[in-house]
């Protein structure tokens, strides 16, 4: 596809021209609690043990490393996403950056496998805390999940991103609270093994970091809200950096007092709590896990509904419902695929899996960007980053895919 047809413009709201449009509904603030309860969920609430076991005392720097990583990525989602407003994101961007269709209909393919399988092992991982609570076969309770939150995502974006919010802040104060009551209750820290000295230390960290990336993956879910965005071009690159960059220090911190405090432990964050309070955190822990399903749901029908708008994908998917002004038939389609995988396929086997497939589709994107620097000067009022960050990025990404493949 030529530059020139690649830059025509998705139809807003209002253009007689435009049929059905997404709503523009969402500020900063919104934006920035949705971009906290995406990030802030299943990877901290699920993955941490994995990620101590791998680093040791190092897991918060693997934390670190994971952040750091996530940010470089995520600054290049920003300038793409308010070069591009568009709700197919990933997909789009790659489009633009390699000036190809086929090159965003193999992103997105990337992209969809990769936030299926995400989506699928957060929804087991969910009911690995509800079945604390409640005696029901783990297939009842996965189906159930999934539907409701996909039913959820297609009574309207402002309504799944307040609910995903309101979740995301239950989370954020869990997380406040473990490390608060693991600092109250522990009166000796062994802060010796905090710094790796070793190679095979080292080692460990970066291995961690592969695992505790999942923990920062949903940042860019952010861009494919950006049609219902106000002020797209300042709000989303605002609200998806600020997520990250809060998460990152939540996450050190909750890494930090679980090394310290409860290293020895099967699940260092249910370790600080005995009794009820046990038991009340794994509800929580439910809330937190559960919440990625939706946000994820949301995520994929946006970019379903993106790739079809530009033609990648069946028209019928591009499609709005008049009344919710949500994507319905894409919203269908991605809960069916999440309920699939979540049923058929174990958790275990394909979480290094997902994380590969996500840091590579990250990869690709920011190649993409390094490409549009080199065709496209930004115009006045876009949110631009140094050209030297994106290929770092893109190394980066690929860096940390490398030291899992030979560890």
């Amino acid at each position: 596809m030529a530059p020139d047809a690649l830059n025509q413009p998705l139809p807003r709201a209002g253009d007689p021209a435009a049929g059905e449009c997404l709503r523009r509904s969402l500020t900063f603030w919104p934006l920035l609690f949705y971009g906290l309860g995406v990030i802030v969920g299943a990877g901290i609430y699920v993955a941490i043990g994995v990620v101590i076991s791998r680093a040791g005392g190092g897991a918060p720097l693997s934390f670190l490393l994971a952040g750091l990583i996530a940010g470089l990525t995520g600054l290049c989602y920003a300038e793409l996403a308010s070069r591009f407003p568009h709700a197919g994101g990933a997909a789009i961007y790659v489009e633009r950056g390699f000036c190809s269709v086929r090159a965003g209909q193999l992103l997105g393919a990337l992209m969809t496998v990769a936030l299926a399988v995400s989506a699928a092992s957060i929804a087991r991982g969910a009911v690995n805390y509800l079945e604390m609570l409640l005696p029901v076969a783990t297939p009842v309770l996965i189906t159930a999940l999934i539907i409701v939150f996909t039913a959820v995502a297609t009574w309207g974006v402002r309504e799944s991103v307040g609910l995903a919010a309101a979740i995301g802040a239950m989370e954020i104060g869990g997380l406040a609270l473990t490390v608060a009551v693991a600092l109250l209750d522990t009166t000796t820290f062994d802060v010796a093994g905090l710094l790796p000295t070793t190679l095979r230390a080292w080692h460990g960290v970066a291995a961690g970091g592969f695992i505790a990336f999942f923990a920062f993956i949903g940042f860019e879910t952010l861009a494919n809200l950006a049609e219902e965005a106000k002020d797209a071009r300042r709000t989303v690159p605002r609200g998806m950096l600020s997520a990250i960059a809060a998460s990152m220090v939540l996450y050190i911190a909750v890494a930090t007092v679980a090394v310290l405090g409860y290293r020895s432990e099967p699940n260092p964050l249910v370790a600080v709590f005995a009794g009820r309070g046990a038991m009340a955190f794994a509800v929580l822990g439910f809330l937190a896990v559960a919440n990625g399903v939706l946000i994820h749901i949301v995520m994929l029908a946006r970019l379903f509904y993106g790739m079809a708008r530009s033609g990648q994908l069946p028209a019928v998917l591009g499609t709005v419902h008049p009344r919710t002004r949500t994507p319905v038939r894409a919203t269908i389609l991605v809960g069916t695929i999440v309920l699939a995988t979540a049923l058929l396929v174990p958790f275990e086997r394909l979480l290094v899996l997902a994380d590969g497939l996500t840091l590579a589709a990250f990869a690709l994107v920011d190649v993409a960007l390094w490409r549009v620097h080199r065709q496209e000067p930004a115009t006045a009022g876009v949110f631009a980053i140094p050209h030297w960050i994106p290929p770092l990025a893109a190394l980066s990404a690929v860096g940390l895919i490398l030291a899992e493949l030979v560890g």
